[in-house]
């Protein structure tokens, strides 16, 4: 079949590769004059910065797309185990690191800081988040999702149901488990990886924590970006044909049916199947014209779900000071938690006093001057535009920018006194680099019981059309698009088989 992919995403990429390789003629046109979507490392300097996700988790996944597609990922790039996997420091002075691929570690290192009662809790909540996993692994994260009706019948549903426990949210999981408040915060930042609020957000996310702990975190050597360069190159050497530059406009129909795309300069393309890598938002709203009684449920959804949290993102080159230095990721916690999810989600502006990831990692080749370090920073922020908060305003940026720093070297941490270059990504920036609209990393968060089944479908309810990435089903996050890539190449392969 001739297929057309719209947006060079990892999901849109993944997406093309397989069913280029399963023999079909696919075309992807991307808007922007470069691959990868919001995965990139970019060189400023002497230094290069992951300026998007900087941890790889699930590298199956992406192991899978390269075995299945040609050589395996091995063989192309250096994957390298983060280890101690975060540094957790918290306000009141303590602080504790999680090993990679390692509870028994990981538990030592709870039970050093705070106690055996406290490691016990950690361990009991684990045990929990491995049975939510087996539990939703395959119908919920590695399948199309349908209807929630079409999960009751599994023979099972009754016994899945409780351990999922769809009516308790993270916060309330966390009540139950982790009465220890640095445990509690550690947990709630796991409904971040989905841009969501741990008091809304399902309690099923603590399989995020399992997932990291079992699979592991990762690097690859020259940054996360060298990932979707390898995923593009692998792209053209099964034969997709890439075209950047090149802006969708519309997604045509007939009857119901995705006939193709057209672009900025008018001129229309025929295709057998559309797969959109767009945000939902942007492809159900603007793309498609008419069919209102078609895609009414599709468009609803989208209106009620709450956009995910976006970021603001600091890139700082320093230089080495001759110490150890930080752990590839730290993590900085302030006094007040929900404070933040209070000026995201309810007043839409930006945290006074934020959480502060910093990924400070240890790679010769993300530097051309051994005496430099790159630092990338970020922390979670309301997203851009209407509803949310205007990110247009550089001298308050900026000066935001420097509040963060400050809140750093409260921590003990010295930034001023090596700082060698200095700049910052907001959300609004992000919304014009990759189309992401208000700049919210997930495209929308998993508030709410309902959520997953509120996310725009791979298969969309326009015939032949099909939708991959953050935010299509299974959601945002690296493992998650590269799955939403096989899950759509499978159902078109199964559409194809069905045909008559």
């Amino acid at each position: 079949m001739k297929i057309i992919v719209i947006g060079a995403g990892m999901g849109g990429m993944t997406a093309a590769g397989r069913l280029a390789r399963s023999g079909h003629d696919v075309s992807l046109y991307e808007a922007s004059d470069t691959y990868g979507g919001k995965l990139r490392t970019e060189w400023i300097g002497k230094l290069a910065f992951d300026t998007g996700p900087s941890l790889l988790t699930l590298p199956a996944v992406y192991k899978d797309f390269f075995i299945r597609t040609g050589k395996p990922l091995g063989l192309l790039c250096d994957i390298l185990p983060v280890d101690p996997s975060f540094d957790y420091r918290f306000s009141d002075g303590t602080s504790v690191k999680f090993a990679n691929l390692s509870r028994f570690h990981t538990l030592n290192a709870i039970r050093s800081s705070y106690g055996d009662h406290i490691a016990d809790q950690w361990d009991g909540l684990m045990r929990r988040s491995e049975k939510m996993w087996d539990v939703s692994r395959e119908p919920f994260v590695e399948s199309e999702l349908g209807s929630a009706l079409s999960l009751l019948k599994r023979t099972s549903i009754v016994k899945d149901i409780f351990t999922i426990a769809p009516w308790k949210s993270l916060r309330k999981l966390a009540d139950e488990f982790l009465p220890d408040q640095h445990l509690r915060f550690i947990l709630d930042r796991y409904a971040t990886y989905s841009g969501s609020d741990p008091r809304r957000a399902p309690a099923v996310l603590a399989t995020i924590a399992f997932v990291e702990e079992s699979f592991g975190a990762w690097h690859i050597k020259g940054g996360l970006g060298t990932l979707s360069t390898l995923v593009h190159q692998r792209c053209i050497d099964v034969g997709v044909n890439f075209h950047f530059d090149s802006h969708v406009v519309e997604i045509t129909t007939n009857k119901g049916r995705a006939t193709g795309i057209m672009l900025a300069d008018g001129s229309v393309v025929q295709a057998d199947i559309v797969v959109t890598n767009a945000d939902a938002s942007i492809t159900y709203n603007k793309l498609i014209k008419g069919n209102k009684s078609k895609l009414k449920k599709a468009r609803r959804n989208i209106s009620k779900a709450d956009p995910s949290i976006a970021g603001f993102t600091l890139l700082l080159g320093l230089r080495k000071d001759g110490s150890e230095g930080l752990s590839h990721h730290t993590v900085l916690f302030p006094k007040d938690y929900d404070a933040e999810f209070n000026a995201i989600f309810s007043s839409k502006t930006p945290v006074e006093k934020p959480t502060i990831y910093i990924c400070a990692p240890h790679d010769q080749a993300m530097t051309k001057d051994a005496s430099l370090e790159g630092w990338s920073i970020l922390v979670n922020a309301p997203h851009h535009g209407e509803g949310g908060f205007d990110w247009s305003d550089q001298e308050f940026n900026r000066a935001y920018a420097n509040s963060i720093i400050d809140q750093i070297e409260e921590y003990g941490i010295p930034i001023r006194s090596r700082l060698e270059s200095f700049s910052f990504r907001t959300p609004a920036d992000l919304e014009s680099s990759v189309g992401a609209p208000g700049g919210s990393i997930y495209g929308t968060s998993s508030n709410g019981a309902r959520a997953a089944f509120m996310r725009a479908k791979n298969r969309s309810p326009i015939k032949n059309l099909y939708c991959v990435g953050g935010s299509a089903h299974p959601g945002g996050g690296l493992p998650l698009v590269g799955m939403s890539g096989e899950i759509v190449a499978n159902a078109i392969g199964g559409a194809r088989k069905a045909q008559p």
